[in-house]
């Protein structure tokens, strides 16, 4: 997902300008083959969805949200402004660690860095780049550490051919990962350089969950699964949110699957949680209620966010690639496919929908339990409240950075921007 444009570089020496402009130049086309689709043609049937398509005779997850909440006192109300925070290379994601009051950041490039009361520590707490493949939407792209706090795991595109994704375990050492601990946990082949997912984030049952995108190219049309694509398949990892616990299985394996997944016994892979995702760029659970969100990037009509009440969703299908948003794709719509809380229309209102986060934090009362996006190509912040599963009011946080590629929560709740022209934000009280 991942465009970018130039760095600002006030004050550096030759070699870090020298960096930061391969880093711009390598990420230039990012998100723009992301969000797009890479031929003008791309088959699309006429027609759409009511905004509900779940069959009441299928066996899919129940998706019906909990009574309504509340909404925020007034987030018609809210005033924010955007602070910079540390002046960080290509960030991707942004984690923070039990005990530890220091916010890391991923550098597409290869790097985790560690921001430290506003200021960026100038020895990386890993370094990885010499395994990495940094271009276009590749690169590092996940990270999250274990809820004790004392692992850290990454989401990457090795240095093979094409680009794998990878996901490692470090043990942390201090406050930086000890190198010689790297325990590859996963990899899944790529298909093309794009879509690659990226995002890793440890769910309030204890399990890590792990963003893939459909293995890339256009409509999902690949990899022998015609017209169904990578996105319906229950054969392979791509395009799916996975769920597995890290732990070493006693077979040997480099991972358990959780015994209630969802297709542990019904066939398909047994680490799928939900499917029918084309690229799953970011997706958050929100702290206070565990409710999942998802930011899914369109192809080229509709991008889209998807709501998953906390302790549903075991093996949501969310409808990629017979629909892209609630749009008609290709072939007949899947009766159990989940629709999106919200959606907007590519390219009229933006191409390349960046995930957040809902708000718990203090220092903007009147935005606290709205959820908090971006688009890569507007660079405008934006936030909707959601009660009984649909969306209440929804408005431009009229804020804006350059290139926003995701957002960040520290321990506070307290939400942060990451900017590939503009480096690392907070989002505060104006």
């Amino acid at each position: 997902m991942i465009v970018r444009e130039g760095f600002r570089t006030v004050g550096v020496d030759s070699l870090l300008r020298m960096r930061r402009s391969v880093v711009a130049l390598g990420a230039l086309v990012v998100v723009l083959a992301a969000c797009s689709d890479d031929s003008g043609d791309d088959g699309r049937s006429a027609g759409t969805i009511p905004p509900a398509t779940s069959s009441p005779d299928s066996e899919a997850p129940a998706t019906d949200a909990p009574a309504p909440t509340a909404p925020p006192a007034d987030l018609n109300a809210v005033s924010p402004t955007l602070t910079p925070v540390a002046d960080v290379d290509a960030p991707t994601a942004m984690a923070v660690r039990e005990g530890d009051d220091a916010l890391y950041v991923t550098e597409q490039v290869g790097m985790v860095r560690a921001v430290r009361n506003g200021t960026l520590d100038e020895a990386p707490v890993l370094d990885i780049t010499d395994t990495v493949l940094f271009e276009s939407e590749q690169g590092l792209l996940g990270m999250t550490f274990s809820p004790d706090g004392t692992k850290l795991y990454v989401h990457y595109s090795d240095n093979s051919q094409g680009g794998d994704n990878q996901i490692d375990e470090y043990t942390m050492d201090g406050d930086v990962a000890d190198p010689s601990s790297r325990r590859p946990i996963l990899t899944v082949e790529t298909l093309q350089a794009n879509h690659n997912g990226g995002q890793l984030a440890f769910g309030p049952d204890g399990y890590l969950y792990i963003g893939l995108g459909d293995g890339g190219g256009a409509g999902d049309q690949g990899d022998g699964h015609a017209p169904e694509g990578n996105g319906q398949s229950l054969d392979t990892l791509l395009g799916k949110i996975l769920r597995i616990d890290p732990t070493p299985a006693p077979t040997g394996e480099p991972y358990t699957i959780p015994p209630d997944n969802p297709f542990v016994e019904t066939g398909g892979r047994p680490e799928i949680w939900a499917y029918g995702l084309r690229n799953p760029w970011r997706f958050s659970f929100d702290r206070e209620t565990g409710d999942l969100w998802i930011g899914d990037v369109g192809q080229n009509s509709r991008e889209e966010i998807d709501f998953m009440p906390a302790g549903q969703g075991a093996g949501a299908n969310y409808g990629w690639n017979r629909l892209e948003g609630t749009q008609v794709f290709a072939g007949d719509p899947p009766p159990d496919a989940v629709p999106p809380i919200f959606e907007y229309p590519n390219p009229d209102e933006g191409c390349s929908v960046t995930g957040g986060y809902v708000y718990r934090g203090s220092a903007l009362p009147n935005l606290v339990g709205a959820y908090v996006f971006a688009d890569y190509c507007t660079a405008e912040v934006r936030a909707f409240t959601q009660s009984g599963g649909q969306v209440a009011v929804e408005r431009s946080l009229g804020l804006s950075s350059e290139n926003i590629q995701s957002f960040g929560e520290d321990g506070a709740g307290e939400l942060y921007v990451l900017s590939a022209g503009q480096g690392l934000l907070r989002i505060e009280h104006a």
